[in-house]
Formats: structure tokens, sequence, C-alpha cells
């Protein structure tokens, strides 16, 4: 507690150097009263003034980060009193001069980042060892050394500063990369162009001060060097004081903020060698009118989950029933939490929101969903049709129990229609991600139901194919539009719709080992007449030539490779209405066919 008072205290101090600029004199002395502080991290803060001398009296102070700011003048000498220093970054700022010797006293330092600054001069490293430069951790025991040989540097980056002179060997093993964009001798790592070179300082001159920048450090130094009136003194204090009440004010009032946000924090890699980290924060009221299940609830419906009805490599589909409720089918994700990112969170609830808004007869109505981290656990919740998958009644159950011609039709018009809903009357549209007869469960009645059971794949591939194109806007990370992707994804829909219709007139699956693809053997029979009829199922006793026409018509028009003939689902939809009757009149009739064939 007391490490977070004093770190309030800092960040407090800071702001008033940022805004008071006159108080900062009269304020530092206080930051070396903080003598156990160990670490002191103001990275990314749009700090600006000089470094306080005063931070060396931070004798217990291990990291001190003040990269990325807006700091200015030279690095303190007296920084090589932190003795027990083992990072430090001041890379991304302002800061000018030679790189103080002193540095060579911190024994433990392991990392130092300098890069993107102005700073001018040699790198204060020489020896009189001939080690090679493999064994750097020798030098820091050599008597002979001096300066940064001195040290056993771990990782350190000089880059995109003034530097002049060679690289001493001592610092040869640390990667090429750390030395670029100077001014120093060397040829095989690229180095500033001789023009912005002109005004660096030689290796042992000292730097060069252009005659406005002198007299301007010369009227500042005189000015701090003044003394002041006691009453201007206190009114400095006075007003830095309130400026760091209202910084920390502003602070506790966002921290507050994002607390009542739910947030996911992903890795950001900025870097080969530096990751920072983002807060996704997650919108409330995308799902706010949609129903939230707790994982135990959906356990006891589902008999502790023992109900399994359906499985993929991505997923497990559970039947349930609610308590005084309907029927349920539960879609669980398969992925351990380790690997559920931030992305894949937004999909998550951006898929629970696109799939709430679906509303029709002919598709599956999302109940609500589950979002638990202990035990984890991502389910989708679905009205469940008790009949079973248009797949079993096909494929599966025994020879006896066969779909009449006339309820294929109703189910190939109720996949229509369903379809005709998702991808014309809602905005924007819907695509079933893997539209099959698996996908399709009937009611008791043998109405069709469209559900998404394979939504979960769809959004692993989104994730996988957006995570490169996330924008930052600030701290917040959005991500592209997922609906975009099902948009897209209509044309594929109409022609997995006529692959259906084909399996449901001819019984046979997609695909058949022996067989081949259902399509490819239908070709033949399509668009001929007198051959037509091979297309319908051998078991059954009757069929409409009439609506096996229709049929065909529409599947041709669907498989179609010209992009100008392919109609769209409402136009589909209007023809199977307008051109096949499936009243009961039209059952009654077929009964009559096949009594007429049992007495003959």
């Amino acid at each position: 507690m007391k490490l977070l008072c004093t770190s309030l205290l800092i960040l407090g101090l800071v702001s008033m150097f940022s805004f008071v600029a006159s108080s900062l004199v009269a304020s530092n002395e206080e930051i070396g009263k903080i003598t156990y502080l160990q670490e002191l991290i103001l990275h990314g803060n749009n700090l600006i003034g000089i470094i306080p001398k005063e931070l060396s009296a931070l004798k217990s102070l291990k990291v001190l980060d003040l990269g990325k700011n807006q700091l200015s003048g030279p690095i303190p000498p007296e920084i090589g009193n932190l003795t027990e220093i083992v990072k430090i970054n001041m890379q991304s700022n302002g800061l000018t001069g030679r790189l103080p010797p002193q540095l060579a006293n911190l024994k433990y330092l392991q990392e130092l980042r300098l890069d993107r600054n102005k700073l001018e001069g040699s790198i204060p490293a020489t020896s009189t060892s001939n080690f090679p430069p493999n064994m750097h951790q020798m030098y820091a025991s050599n008597a002979k050394s001096t300066g940064f040989c001195r040290l056993s540097l771990k990782i350190a980056d000089f880059s995109y500063n003034f530097l002049v002179g060679s690289i001493p060997k001592c610092l040869e093993y640390l990667p090429r990369t750390s030395f670029q964009g100077n001014c120093l001798n060397v040829k095989d790592i690229k180095q500033r162009t001789k023009v912005q070179c002109a005004g660096a300082s030689p290796a042992q001159g000292h730097p060069v001060v252009k005659p406005k920048e002198k007299s301007k450090s010369v009227h500042v130094s005189k000015h701090e060097g003044g003394s002041k009136p006691a009453w201007l003194l206190a009114l400095e204090i006075a007003t830095g004081t309130m400026v760091g009440a209202l910084f920390l004010i502003g602070m506790l009032t966002a921290i507050q903020r994002c607390n009542n946000k739910s947030s996911i924090i992903i890795p950001w890699k900025k870097s080969a060698s530096e990751k920072e980290q983002i807060a996704v924060y997650i919108d409330s009221e995308m799902l706010k009118d949609v129903t939230r299940y707790s994982r135990q609830e959906l356990e006891v419906a589902c008999e502790d989950f023992s109900n399994i009805i359906g499985s993929s490599p991505d997923s497990v589909v559970y039947k349930g029933t609610m308590k005084g409720g309907p029927e349920i089918a539960a879609i669980s994700l398969c992925i351990k939490e380790e690997n559920w990112t931030g992305h894949l969170e937004l999909y998550f609830q951006r898929e629970v929101a696109d799939l709430a808004r679906i509303n029709h007869e002919n598709t599956g109505k999302l109940l609500g969903y589950c979002r638990d981290n202990s035990p984890f656990t991502r389910m989708l919740v679905f009205d469940y049709a008790s009949n079973g998958t248009l797949y079993e009644h096909l494929h599966c159950y025994e020879e006896g129990f066969q779909l009449s011609w006339t309820r294929r039709m109703k189910i190939i018009i109720g996949i229509a229609r369903g379809l005709k809903y998702l991808h014309n009357d809602i905005e924007p549209p819907f695509t079933i991600s893997e539209l099959n007869s698996n996908a399709i469960y009937l009611t008791d009645d043998f109405s069709p139901k469209l559900v998404d059971f394979e939504s979960w794949q769809k959004i692993l591939e989104r994730s996988e194919k957006n995570s490169g194109s996330v924008s930052s806007q600030g701290a917040v990370c959005t991500l592209p539009n997922s609906l975009q992707a099902r948009y897209l994804d209509t044309k594929g829909n109409i022609y997995a719709f006529a692959v259906l219709v084909l399996e449901i007139i001819s019984g046979r699956s997609p695909y058949c080992k022996d067989k081949g693809y259902l399509m490819d053997w239908a070709r033949d029979y399509l668009e001929l007449p007198e051959v037509m009829s091979n297309l319908v199922d051998p078991e059954l006793k009757h069929f409409g030539s009439d609506d096996l026409k229709v049929l065909c018509e529409v599947i041709t028009l669907c498989i179609s490779p010209e992009t100008d003939v392919c109609p769209s689902m409402r136009e589909l939809c209007s023809m199977l209405e307008s051109k096949i009757d499936t009243s009961i009149s039209v059952e009654l009739k077929s009964l009559a066919w096949a009594e007429l064939a049992l007495s003959s």
C-alpha cells in the first residue's frame, strides 16, 4: 500500500512538472524522499522538461522507465549513483548532450535503451583487452576497462541519435541494429547522411551548440540560478499541488470508468523486443436484450452435458430441456481458455447479436448464450426442433420410414423461404456457414428450421483473417464488421441449396466414396426430360413429374457458372411457390395413386 501511495505521489508530481514548469526546481526535492521506491515507470505520458538529477537519491530504484515522452536536455550524470538499477529506458524523447561516463558505475545494469533521441559524442567505452566480442561478460571484471566496457549489458540500444566515432569492441556482441541511424564510422550499418551529421560533435570534441541554442541555455541557467521571492515560490508550489490533485482525481475517475466496463487484455506486438498491452473494451449494450444463461443452468438442462446429439472438431451440440421451458440445443465451443483471445471474444459477442436478430418460422431461434469464465465456457442456446435433422431422415432411418414426395416438396419450399428471409428480408443479410442436411432440423410436422451450428468455425476463420487488420483508436481496438463476410457468401448458400434439393429428391448423400459427388452424377440428367426421372429416390412409389422439372430448372440456375444467370433466393422461392402445389389435395391424390399401384 505504501508503494502504491508513493507511486501515485510520483504521478501527481510528474503532472505538476508537465503543467507548471517553473515549479520544477522546488518540487524535485520531494522525489528524492521516496527512498524505498523500486520501480518508476512513466512510459508514454507526454512529460516535458528535463530529467531531474534528484532521481539519484532513489537508492533502491531498480527500474527507471521514462520512454516515449517529450523530455529534453542532457542525461544527468547523477544517474550513475543509482547503484541498484537494472533497467533504464529513455528512448523516444528529445535528450541532447553526450552519454555520461558515470553510467559505467551501474554494475547491475542489464538493459539500457537510449534510442531515438538527439544524443551526441562517442560511446564512452574503451578497453585494452584483446578478448573477443562474444566474451563481453569478462570485460566487466577487467580492471583496464573503462566506460561502458565495465558493464554486462544484455540489451542496449543506441540507434537513431547523432553518436560519432566507432563501435567499441566490447559492445560488438550487441545486434547491429542497436547502432543504426547514427553518425558512426561503420560501413555495414545504415547511418545518417553527411548533411544530417554535419552538426554532430567529433569524437574528441564537445557538442556543437548553435548560437541561438547557446544564448537560450545561458538564459535558462540564469533563470534557474537566480533567487526567487518567497511569495512567488509559495504560489508556484500551491499551483503545482492543485494541478497534481486535479490530475489524481481525473486518473481515479478514469480507472473507475474502466472497471465498470468489462475488458479483455490482449498482447499487441510493437517491436521484436517490446510488447504493450491494449485494452479491448466489450460493448455491453450489444447483448443487453439477449438472455444470458449460466453454465450451471445449462448443465442441469443437458443432464450434466451427457446428452450429445452432434459434434465437430470445433464444437459439441447438447440436447436438453430447460426447467419449465422448451427443449434446447446448446452448442459449446471446443477451445482452451489460454487460446481465447480478445479478437475471439469480440467475434463471439458479435455472433450472438447477429443470431439474436433472426426471427422466422423456418430458421432456428436463438434463445440465449452462456459466457462464463470459471470454468471457461462459451455456448449458444437454440430452440430445439424435436424431429431430428433432415440428414437423419434421408440417410439413417429404416427404409419403411420414408419421406413422401409431397413432404419433401414442403421441406424444399420451407428451406427456400428461410434462405429468402436471411438473404433478402433482413439487413444486413445473413448466410448459413455450412448449409447442408445436418443444418436443417425438422419439427413434429416436418417444417424445416435452418440452424447455423457451424458458426464457430467461421468465428475462428474470421478472427485469424482479420487479426492483422485490427485498427487502434487510442486505447480501444475495434474489429471489422463480421456481417460483411456473411453477405459475401450468399452465392455459396445458393449453390449449397441446389445440392440440398438434389439430396432431398434423390435420397443420396452429397458425396459418396464409391460414387463421387452427387452434383457430378446428376448433371447428365438435369436437362434431359426423358432421363430426368433417374434423379428420384428409387424408394419413392410416386413423384410429381411437373414438380421434378421445376426442381431441375432451379438446380440448373443455382449451379450456373455465369454470375449474371444466378438468381436470388427471392426469385427461386417465388418460382417454387408458384409452380409446386403442396396442398392436401395433392397429398390425397398421391395416396390414391399408391393404393391403385398396390391393388394392381
